[in-house]
């Protein structure tokens, strides 16, 4: 037998010693070059730097053919190396070595920083430590987002404790301190009478781009009746008439409001001309102290300070109150030109002329100044979660002009305060804002995990560092949520400089970062950063619209389920917001349970990394 290795495989082993120490010597080469931002680490997370920059060194390099090579000679291919780096590189070296049947370095023999029996116990314990004790039934956390309902029903919190919550996500950019600490108030006295646990973690609003608020709609009510498919009546259209709209009224029914109140019977006929000048006639059918249920058998609109009368001995006149104006949108599709102008301004939809033609583009506000300043004619720009492409083709101090190139179904509907991406675009924006500063003092108080949104240099999370130093939260962890394409390729030294504390986890905030980097790209971008994750021993959260379809409507489709069970790879899988979420937080349960017995990390191929290409400062 190792005859016939010496005679026959003896050159390529010799090749594959030559090939293992050269990425062994520029391993710890990378390791010394980054030996002051080492020293920054906390002691717990010394060695996971280490063996981060070692896997780094290792992800320079395209090593698929030494990988077959090995693989053909028996041997580990260094497929599962993330964990334990310089420790997978020896012992397929001494390996090799025993092979040809030659001495052994010493060097090989030499301690490491992180050997097989510590690398997944240095993630477990730094898992611990982030994300809290294990759940019983799971490898893998659960984090749910908190609806402002959460404020004022601490049944809904004590249900979702019950259900599998291991960390509770609140979202400073909505609610405030007043709410959050109801919450958490809410949260405690559940963990109380459950005898369970769970984290508190904070997600900092950021500087997230979004377009302003649009000009209100019209205010109008439309009623119709219920027809069926021959068109034939089968219910009327229920109308709920009161001055005091705001009193809860147990019927299935549309809600008018009136000025002041009004002495119906039942039997009553009350008329009004409709918005289109269409005379509808209403029968009132059932009268309470402070209103009356009406039918319609014909569709109608009206709209504030129609007058009304009521039929019987005498006319008795009304009018109806002010209405709420319908939420506006901005009907895009390739080929139009939306206006984006700089400042708190009122989007408006384009303004036509009698033949469709445009005398005026549509246009939104965007408060976020910096965005004048640092986008180029030419750049590409998204709204509203990708639905929409547009080329940016001039840029002033007060105005981009966008040209439409796609949108969701060939036209789309743009609404206020939806996200903006500029992939082509690198934005000089602070990751904290004021906002997100004075939000820390209470977070410093409450949270167990502070995220960072939109991080995208080590300067960032320094500033966070120093914050959280000022107010004394030194053991507040540190979630670091990549959502941009400069958050992603700086993701080894944003590691780095989270490392200072001993709580560190990072969240793939999906729904930003796919647009970022592209749709076709984002599966490859989230496998490369559980594996730098991975090689770093930090914790990972999985987020961004996993099982939305069963949260918000009740069913999942096939491709979420698929996507749910991925999450299983990360220590942690969060869920948001919707009327079906405790039936989510059950279904993702089992799937989390099914999938840990069936599916460990799988072998990669270790082609070479663009993001493996630090320097140190």
């Amino acid at each position: 037998m190792l005859e016939s290795v010496n005679n026959i495989d003896a050159p390529r082993i010799e090749s594959a010693i030559r090939a293992l120490e050269q990425l062994k010597t520029r391993a710890l080469a990378l390791e010394q070059d980054f030996e002051i931002a080492l020293q920054r680490t906390t002691p717990s997370h010394r060695n996971s730097a280490r063996n981060l920059l070692h896997y780094l060194a290792l992800r320079r390099h395209d090593i698929r053919e030494l990988q077959l090579e090995l693989s053909h000679l028996g041997l580990s291919s260094l497929g599962l190396t993330e964990l334990h780096v310089m420790a997978s590189l020896n012992a397929v070296l001494i390996a090799l070595h025993r092979l040809v049947e030659r001495a052994m370095p010493p060097q090989l023999q030499a301690p490491t920083p992180v050997t097989f029996a510590n690398g997944q116990a240095l993630l477990v314990e730094h898992t611990l430590t982030a994300l809290g004790p294990k759940p019983e039934q799971r490898a893998t956390r659960i984090m749910v987002t908190m609806p402002t309902a959460a404020a004022e029903d601490p049944a809904l919190i004590r249900r979702f404790l019950a259900a599998g919550m291991d960390i509770m996500r609140i979202n400073c950019a909505h609610d405030g301190p007043d709410a959050w600490l109801r919450m958490i108030q809410h949260l405690r006295q559940a963990e109380a009478d459950l005898g369970l646990s769970c984290k508190v973690s904070f997600d900092l609003a950021g500087p997230k781009l979004r377009t302003e608020a649009l000009a209100p709609d019209v205010e109008v009510i439309k009623w119709q009746p219920h027809r069926d498919r021959l068109g034939r009546i089968v219910q009327p259209a229920r109308l709920w008439l009161s001055s005091t709209p705001s009193q809860t009224v147990d019927l299935d029914c549309i809600t008018i409001p009136i000025q002041s109140p009004i002495s119906a019977q039942v039997g009553d006929t009350i008329q009004l001309m409709d918005a289109r000048h269409r005379r509808r006639r209403l029968s009132v059918v059932e009268v309470r102290d402070n209103g009356c249920l009406c039918e319609c058998d014909r569709t109608g609109y009206i709209t504030s300070g129609l007058p009304f009368e009521i039929q019987r001995h005498q006319t008795v006149r009304g009018k109806i109150d002010q209405l709420p104006a319908l939420e506006n949108n901005l009907t895009l599709q390739p080929g139009d030109v939306l206006r984006i102008l700089r400042g708190d301004i009122l989007g408006q939809p384009a303004i036509l002329d009698a033949a469709g033609q445009v005398l005026q583009p549509a246009h939104v506000g965007c408060t976020l100044s910096q965005v004048f300043q640092d986008v180029k004619p030419g750049e590409r720009i998204f709204f509203d979660d990708g639905k929409i492409e547009g080329l940016i083709q001039t840029v002033s101090e007060t105005e981009l002009r966008v040209e439409i190139v796609s949108a969701v179904k060939g036209i789309a509907k743009l609404k206020g305060e939806k996200g903006i991406n500029l992939p082509d675009t690198q934005l000089n924006l602070p990751a904290l804002t004021p906002k997100d500063i004075n939000d820390l003092s209470f977070v410093a108080q409450q949270g167990d995990l502070v995220a960072l949104s939109f991080v995208q240099s080590p300067e960032d999370v320094e500033h966070l560092v120093q914050k959280l130093d000022q107010l004394g939260a030194t053991d507040l962890g540190i979630i670091l949520k990549i959502e941009t394409r400069l958050g992603f390729e700086n993701l080894p030294k944003l590691l780095l400089a989270a490392m200072q504390r001993r709580s560190v986890a990072v969240m793939i905030a999906r729904g930003d970062l796919g647009v970022e980097v592209g749709f076709e790209r984002m599966s490859e971008v989230q496998e490369q950063i559980l594996l730098l994750c991975q090689a770093a021993h930090v914790p990972v959260i999985w987020a961004t619209q996993v099982l939305e379809s069963l949260a918000k409507g009740g069913l999942p489709s096939r491709a979420e389920v698929t996507d749910a069970a991925m999450g299983s790879r990360a220590e942690c899988v969060m869920l948001n917001k919707g009327p079906y979420i405790e039936r989510a937080m059950e279904f993702l349960n089992n799937i989390l349970q099914r999938m840990q017995e069936n599916v460990a990390k799988n072998m990669a191929t270790l082609r070479k990394l663009r993001v493996s290409e630090i320097e140190a400062e």
